[in-house]
């Protein structure tokens, strides 16, 4: 966003991140905390996502609560979405086989092709998900980067190597059921010493100049790229929200509510 009126005069006309709500004007309480836009040479739009909220969970959930190690192998669901397509992207850049499963071909392809996994499925297509995990891991999963709960994170759970971890972002499969799906493969949490943790982005804000020092010179240099879908005009909000949660979307959503 572009901060128009302030009082204080240093940031009037800078232009600055943070969450809102979507609407063409906001009004900013002082105690917001708001990150000013440096780096310019990058599209703007990607301070709503690899340089912002997507971006900073994706390596803060890959390499602050994954721990990876060069050679392990991991897992992301929601693979193509915006943070998903990132951690597969870091996940290569520190030489870990990685497998991330999507919702239709287009994502497969993009994940494999423009992302750099090594596989990737179409879960919507495998009617056993265990047996295609083991067939993708035969030794097993170190990290899974949990985007969608219910049934995948069951599978998952059987697949996990002894101290795996599973960076737990979202579980986007349950958000709209009305009874939810559960999980019962949460012993082997116990008996493979597996770490599941939650995250959010907030708890990792203070990471943020140690991110855009590695994550910048990557998307200079074209070894991480990142894919947008966006749409144009507030009236066209709704459709895009909706559109998240019904695998619409490829990559991160954007919404462009003007133009300067």
């Amino acid at each position: 966003m572009k901060r128009l009126k302030s009082m204080e005069r240093p940031y009037k006309g800078q232009m600055q991140q943070r969450c809102h709500i979507i609407q063409e004007y906001n009004l900013v309480p002082s105690t917001q905390i708001l990150f000013k836009i440096k780096h310019t040479d990058v599209p703007l739009s990607y301070y709503t996502g690899i340089l912002g909220m997507a971006g900073m969970t994706a390596y803060a959930g890959f390499f602050e609560v994954g721990s990876p190690k060069k050679g392990e192998n991991v897992f992301i669901s929601a693979a193509a979405g915006a943070v998903g397509q990132l951690v597969g992207q870091f996940a290569k850049l520190t030489g870990c086989y990685v497998v991330g499963s999507a919702g239709s071909k287009e994502k497969v392809d993009l994940l494999k092709n423009k992302f750099g996994f090594d596989e990737a499925f179409n879960y919507k297509e495998e009617l056993d998900v265990n047996a295609t995990l083991k067939g993708y891991f035969p030794e097993g999963i170190d990290i899974y980067f949990e985007n969608v709960g219910g049934k995948t994170l069951d599978a998952v759970l059987l697949n996990m190597r002894v101290h795996g971890r599973i960076p737990v972002c979202g579980m986007i499969s349950q958000y709209n059921l009305t009874q939810l799906d559960g999980v019962t493969n949460l012993a082997n949490l116990i008996f493979k010493r597996v770490k599941m943790e939650g995250l959010l982005v907030n708890d990792f804000y203070h990471l943020y100049p140690k991110f855009l020092d590695f994550v910048l010179p990557h998307i200079r240099e074209g070894k991480v790229l990142y894919v947008e879908d966006i749409a144009e005009g507030l009236e066209n909000g709704p459709a895009a929200l909706v559109g998240l949660f019904s695998g619409r979307n490829v990559g991160k959503q954007v919404l462009v509510v003007a133009r300067e």
